[in-house]
Order: structure tokens, then sequence, then C-alpha cells
């Protein structure tokens, strides 16, 4: 197809800033060199709009970039209306929109169009059964995996070592151990990957001695392997043998990740030993590790288990980025130790600066109130996770509210009264509190509707237990 280059450009910004020109039609080349510096979706739906004035809206190669940017932007469906107008996709093009519904998360999706590919004659490839397989760990579909790894094998796949750790992999997600051993003891040639993926398939089962068993049997390890066992000793509880195993990987000069730091520090807390988790913390800073979220929050857990609430904080402050767990972490960690005020204070920072909270933030929040008996307080956020944040309350919610509840009791002489209907169905908690405690009218308890709640059951439960 000729295709005209010279014709008037448009200009796509950026902030109101020239990022590139893009011709009204262009080449392949310039689609591809666009895309690459695509920065946004609406970037990329007008180069689209360019491709298919264009003609290459069935370039493959361009196809598959594109559908690969729709899933960095989180436009799956947008991705799936690309793919769709491809008349005949070739094996990497249906490779390509399979492994975007996997990262996407829409593992039937993508077993959808494998068996597309198998019905419609499409001749699969090495790699189109590693993505199906996968798309079947993430739904744990075991006897789907079993029938893609039996096609797999009849096409003379026995060979690939990817595919086998991939099925191996899948079949211990899922829980047969015994299939997942066989793939393992009928593979033609092992890698470190392979005998990983045995290992991590035991440490999961709860098989710590077989895992063992397999892990002194290789032939090599590497750090990926070592973080595997360790960890698994510390899920077990057994973190002193988590520890003989970080001393055998010193000596055999590997050296510990972020992964393998951040079960060492759980295990220094289930010791609670503030020795071991500080020389956890001044390894890593010795040897260059990025003190990042996830190895931060492990280190504000820790210290703060381990009891030094200044540790925690001084970790808290030094981190350049936070997520919602570092945030709860610290927020918890105030309010155990006694510093409620200081907790439901950094919470309100967080709602400024910090991340959307989640259930789990509230749990803090709510608990610091009952430490400071603050009925009225811990009302108002109660009321707050539901309307504000959507947060559908859980079991250890109501545990706090209760709790609350009986401390407006204890403190004021709170008569608890009985159930109001509201007229429409539901009903409330009501009260009549002395000492200018509000219990019924706002701030405090106004009432507890039914509709507030995930079930009828769980309300009944909540106000039976307060009562």
């Amino acid at each position: 197809m000729a295709v005209c280059v010279s014709c008037t450009r448009d200009v796509l910004l950026l902030g109101g800033k020239s990022l590139f020109t893009l011709p009204r039609r262009c080449a392949s080349d310039e689609a591809m060199l666009c895309m690459r510096r695509c920065v946004s979706m609406k970037q990329l739906k007008q180069i689209h709009s360019r491709m298919i004035r264009s003609g290459l809206d069935s370039d493959q190669l361009l196809v598959r970039k594109m559908i690969e940017l729709c899933s960095t932007y989180g436009e799956l469906d947008y991705a799936a209306a690309v793919f769709d107008q491809v008349s005949e996709p070739d094996t990497f093009t249906w490779n390509t929109m399979i492994r975007v519904y996997n990262i996407g998360g829409r593992c039937r999706s993508a077993l959808m169009l494998y068996n597309l590919i198998i019905c419609q004659g499409v001749q699969p490839d090495k790699f189109t059964f590693p993505f199906a397989v996968k798309a079947c760990v993430d739904c744990l579909l075991l006897d789907k995996a079993k029938e893609i790894h039996g096609t797999a094998m009849k096409l003379g796949l026995w060979k690939d070592m990817f595919l086998w750790n991939t099925v191996m992999d899948c079949y211990l997600k899922c829980g047969d151990l015994s299939s997942g051993r066989k793939v393992f003891d009928k593979m033609p040639v092992r890698n470190v990957v392979s005998w990983t993926i045995m290992v991590a398939g035991l440490v999961d089962s709860g098989d710590l001695d077989d895992a063992r068993r397999v892990f002194e049997q290789m032939p090599e390890r590497n750090v990926v392997t070592w973080s595997v066992m360790i960890d698994g000793y510390v899920q077990s509880q057994l973190p002193e043998d988590a520890f003989e195993l970080l001393r055998r990987m010193q000596l055999e000069n590997v050296r510990p990740n972020e992964f393998t730091l951040v079960s060492l520090l759980r295990a220094s807390s289930d010791l609670e030993s503030l020795k071991l988790g500080g020389w956890i913390h001044d390894f890593a800073l010795k040897n260059g590790l990025e003190i990042g979220v996830f190895l931060g929050t492990a280190l504000i857990d820790m210290y703060s288990k381990c009891g030094s609430l200044a540790g925690a904080k001084r970790v808290f402050e030094m981190m350049r980025s936070r997520s919602v767990a570092t945030w709860n972490t610290m927020i918890t960690s105030l309010g155990v130790h006694g510093f409620a005020d200081e907790a439901l204070d950094l919470f309100s920072v967080m709602e400024k600066a910090g991340p959307r909270p989640d259930a789990i933030t509230f749990v803090a929040v709510l608990s610091a109130c009952v430490n400071i008996h603050n009925f009225n307080e811990g009302y108002t956020f109660f009321k707050r996770m539901i309307e504000r944040y959507g947060i559908t309350p859980v079991r250890e919610h109501y545990d706090c509210m209760i709790e609350l509840r009986r401390w407006a009791k204890i403190l004021h002489g709170c008569e608890l009264g009985e159930d109001v209907p509201l007229g429409d169905g539901t009903s409330s908690l009501s009260s009549s509190c002395p000492n200018g405690v509000s219990i019924d009218g706002e701030p405090g308890l106004k009432s507890l509707n039914v509709a507030l709640y995930p079930s009828t059951d769980q309300t009944k439960s909540f106000m039976w237990d307060a009562g």
C-alpha cells in the first residue's frame, strides 16, 4: 500500500507542550515510533485513529504493540477491540492477547481465547501453552490445565523446559502435589527454576522436611531458592531454623535480597529480638539495599513488635514512598504503644496526603478510639468509613464499636435501651446517657442502621453482642 507521509501533521500535546507530531496518514515505522513515545491512553487512541486511516490497523506488529500499551493503561476492553479488528491474527498476536488478559486478571477470557485458537485450527506455539496454563493457575482450573498439558505433549513440546516449569507450578499451586511431583520427576532436564518451584510447592503444602530434602539435593541454588526455604521456616514459626539457614547462605556467598530480609524481620519479631532486627536493618543499609515500601513496612512492623516505637517512627519518616500498608502499620503501631491521639493525627495526614484508606486502616483507627475510650469520635470514623469510602464493615470493625459502647456505658453510666424500630424494617441502638454524652444523637451513635451493614444477620449479631 502506498502511504502518504507528507500530509498535514497533527501535534500531540503533553501538559500543553508538543511531545511529537503525527501525520494524518502515516507509515508503519512512524506509527511505531509514536507509540514508543506515547504517554497516555488519549494519545494512544489518536495514534490508533491514524493507523486506521492509513490502513495499518491490520499490521500485526503494530497491533501487538497497541495491545500491550492498552494493557499498560488498564484498557483491556480497548485492547480486545483492537485485536478483534484483525481478520486473521497470527499466533504471536493471539499469544499477546492471552498474555494481556492474564496480566489484567481476566483468566477466563484468556482461556476462551486459547479455546478459540484450538477450535479455529490456529497452530499454537511453545508460548501459547504456558500463557494458557498461567490462566488456569489464576482461575484454579486444574482439569483444564491437565487438558492443555496433554495437548502440548501431543504436539511434541515435551522438551520445552519453560512449559514443564509452568505446568509443574500450576499443579502445585492448585494443590495437586502428586501431579506436580510427577512432572518434576519426569523432566528430562531441570534448571534452578525447576528445583525452586518444587521447593516452593512443598513449602506451601506445609511439608518442610521434604522441602528441605529437595533443597539439599539441588546442584545449585540462587537467592530465590534460599529465600523460599527461609520464608517456609518463618511461616511455620521456626525462626531459629530461618536464621540457621541465613548463616549457611552467607557461608556460600549468596547475598540476601529484599525478600530474604523481610522474612528474617518477621522471624526477629517472632523471637522478639530487637538486636536481630536491628542487625538486619544495618545489613540492608550497608549493602545498599533501598528501604522501599516492602522492606520499609516490614522494618516498621518489626520495630513496633520488638518494643521500639522510636525505631518504627524513624523508618516511617525516612521512607520516600509509602503504601497503604505502610500507613496502616504505623497507625497500628502508634495505637498499640498507647499513642492513640497521635495515631488519629497520622490518619488525618493520610487522608490529606497519603493513599486511600482501606478496611485495615479503619480497624487501626477504631482500635485507637477504643484505647482512649472515645465513643463519639469512633462512631464518626465508623460512619465516614461507610459513607465516604464505601467500605463494608467486617467483624473487626463491629468488635471495636461494641467495645466503644461498653466503655460509654462504664464511663458515663449509659443505660442501653432496646432496639428501636425505624419504621422501615430496620432497627437502631438507643441509649440514654448523663454527663452530656450523646449516644442516641449526633455526634454519638444516632443509629446503626441495618442498611449500613452487609447483612441482617451481622447486624443482629452486633446488637446481641453489645447488649
